[in-house]
């Protein structure tokens, strides 16, 4: 049993590369064999030094404590502010057994503007800066991928999708096609830091050490995403950065601390509208459903028609066929919806619905931003930092949806072939 799992995985492997070739612009130009092997094998490095090397995750699993601790102190202002239903004591008793009620927008919400200040003041100070330097220079020397490229991987693990476009906003003009393809799919396959914090908190009581694997899979999705976007939209561009071009930048600590906070609160307000546009728009759809004749002897739901369409999909990345229905309703629902959403549907499915290692892989395969309010959002940034790529950015969009959602379900597919069968 256990080999054939691993097998599963190889064939998730093969078919999602295989799907982005046939995806491509010009098969002719597709990059090497060699080139190609060798991105595979990195991700599947990365997965092996992180979750493998007992030094390593404990130096990532140190980013729990971190997170731990930048929520006890969004609680203290969550709690000024809101009172009881941001984290304070309730003013009354509550019932025997009963416990003290979570209010997500007043209570977990709340980390994305303290991360996105914290994140803001981290740039200024150079610390982000040169992580991102330093995942830039590792993307070039193992992967061949120009300066602009890298520089916008690096930064794609701290900022969101409307914020790591400005680190590379001095080059969108001169960069080439597939360039731009690239840093589009990169935007997608990952998460930004704040959305890190968030949906690690979300999933804390289900899947352990969650900060740790949520880095864990924006790492291995780095080299996914390159492959893909290579072998989608195949070119050569050479764009290489400068340190005199600079993108994103801050007048001082306190201007960091404001717009940080600023651009956190507009992606605070932004989840919490998603969040209950499509709690709507899925009980809606449902509504629908349910006029529809019964099947097994159950209604049909949104949640019920994903599985069905997505089980083939993790079935290939590893997840045992019958437990396939549950894990493709929650990629169903990060891909056409939210992944927050299906974080959240993740948190709350009953306790051994997914096995332990299925519950990883779908924890990977559903880190990353790709879906469609991303495309529009995505879209809209590039436009407005070079209207003379709008165009090309628009065309581009859907494409670079269906890389990330494909580069995170490879990530997906990498960690179950790492990661032992219980």
């Amino acid at each position: 049993m256990e080999g054939l799992q691993q097998i599963q995985g190889l064939v998730g492997l093969v078919l999602l590369t295989a799907g982005a070739w046939v995806l491509s612009e010009d098969r002719r130009a597709r990059p090497r064999l060699r080139w190609i092997l060798g991105a595979l094998l990195l991700q599947v490095l990365i997965a092996l030094v992180v979750v493998r090397v007992p030094f390593v995750w404990s130096v990532i699993g140190l980013a729990n404590h971190a997170v731990a601790a930048v929520e006890k102190a969004t609680l203290v202002g969550s709690s000024y502010m809101f009172g009881y239903t941001g984290g304070a004591p309730a003013p009354f008793e509550l019932k025997p057994g009963a416990a003290a009620p979570v209010i997500i927008a007043f209570q977990i919400l709340p980390l994305i503007i303290v991360y996105s200040a914290l994140a803001a003041l981290l740039w200024r100070w150079g610390v982000l800066s040169r992580i991102v330097a330093g995942l830039s220079w590792a993307l070039r020397r193992t992967l061949g991928v120009s300066g602009v490229v890298g520089l916008s991987g690096g930064a794609n693990i701290f900022l969101g999708v409307v914020e790591s476009p400005l680190v590379v906003r001095a080059y969108f003009e001169r960069m080439s096609r597939s360039e731009l393809f690239a840093v589009m799919t990169l935007a997608m396959s990952t998460i930004s830091g704040a959305i890190l914090v968030l949906y690690a908190q979300t999933l804390a009581k289900t899947v352990p050490d969650a900060v740790g694997h949520m880095i864990s899979a924006s790492l291995i999705s780095l080299p996914a995403s390159v492959l893909l976007a290579r072998l989608m939209v195949p070119g050569d561009g050479a764009t290489e950065t400068s340190s005199d071009e600079t993108g994103l930048t801050y007048d001082s600590s306190i201007d960091a601390i404001v717009r940080g906070t600023m651009d956190g609160v507009q992606l605070f307000l932004a989840v919490i509208g998603m969040i209950i546009v499509i709690f709507a728009l899925v009980t809606l759809a449902d509504l629908a459903l349910a006029l529809a004749p019964a099947v097994q002897g159950e209604p049909l739901t949104v949640r019920r028609v994903f599985g069905w369409i997505f089980s083939p999909l993790m079935w290939t990345l590893g997840v045992p066929w019958d437990q396939a229905p549950q894990a493709g309703a929650l990629m169903g629902t990060k891909t056409i919806l939210n992944e927050y959403v299906a974080y959240m549907d993740l948190a709350a499915l009953p306790q051994g619905t997914l096995d332990p290692r299925s519950q990883l892989i779908v924890t990977y395969a559903l880190c990353g931003v790709a879906n469609l309010a991303s495309v529009g959002l995505l879209v809209s940034t590039i436009g407005t930092l070079a209207p003379s790529r709008r165009a090309e950015a628009a065309s581009l969009g859907m494409k670079s949806w269906v890389a990330g959602n494909m580069a995170s379900a490879m990530t997906g597919a990498v960690i179950g072939l790492v990661t032992r069968i219980a």
